[in-house]
């Protein structure tokens, strides 16, 4: 089972690389997303790989980063989508962007890849509701000032405690979201009882 590959880019095209490896040549299928990650760097690069093994082929698909690996696996337990269709989905979302996708119920923002149709899109919605908490990404940490990372820790908080009180993940994150947008309160008391009339308006 081959689970990382360390080598240097010797030829790429849209969704595809070869990765030289001490002299040994692998052809790794890639997203988008990890093309432009790499596409900068020099020398060595280190790949985190899934090894996807058929009747009639052997297929090594790469990751940049071990988020993406997981969004990839996950995808993957959904009825109907495949190696295929879950980097094409990666190709136009990010984990992070993915993640949103699911809680806020946007199938759009998933059908946007090439081969997800709305029905599939909204299978992935729905299917992934209860288990994109796994995803191992926080919406909008990504170079964000202290103040602005106390601000998206407060609300995973607020999102939390809606659980905790029976609301679904995309529920909770939704009406978050919502209070977030009418005040910028950083004391979860206040975040919460915003949240909770939201969720009351709905």
């Amino acid at each position: 089972m081959i689970a990382q590959l360390s080598g240097q880019i010797v030829e790429q095209n849209t969704n595809q690389l070869i990765l030289d490896v001490h002299g040994v040549g692998y052809l790794v299928t890639v997203s988008s997303l990890t093309l432009s990650q790499i596409r900068a760097l020099s020398g060595t690069i280190s790949l985190l790989i899934e090894m996807i093994v058929r009747e009639d082929s052997l297929t090594l698909y790469g990751f940049y980063t071990s988020e993406e690996k997981f969004a990839f696996t996950l995808l993957q337990s959904v009825q109907g989508v495949g190696a295929k269709a879950a980097i094409s989905i990666l190709s136009v979302l990010t984990p992070d962007s993915l993640k949103q996708a699911i809680l806020s119920s946007d199938k759009a923002m998933v059908s946007r890849a090439d081969g997800v149709g709305p029905k599939l899109a909204q299978r992935i919605v729905n299917e992934l509701a209860e288990k994109v908490g796994k995803l191992p990404t926080s919406l909008g940490n990504a170079g964000v000032s202290p103040e602005g990372a106390g601000q998206s820790a407060i609300s995973q908080d607020a999102i939390s405690a809606l659980v905790n009180l029976g609301y679904s993940q995309s529920e909770a994150w939704a009406a978050v979201q919502r209070a977030s947008t009418k005040s910028d309160t950083d004391e979860l008391g206040q975040l919460l009882n915003l949240a909770l009339k939201e969720v009351g308006q709905k």
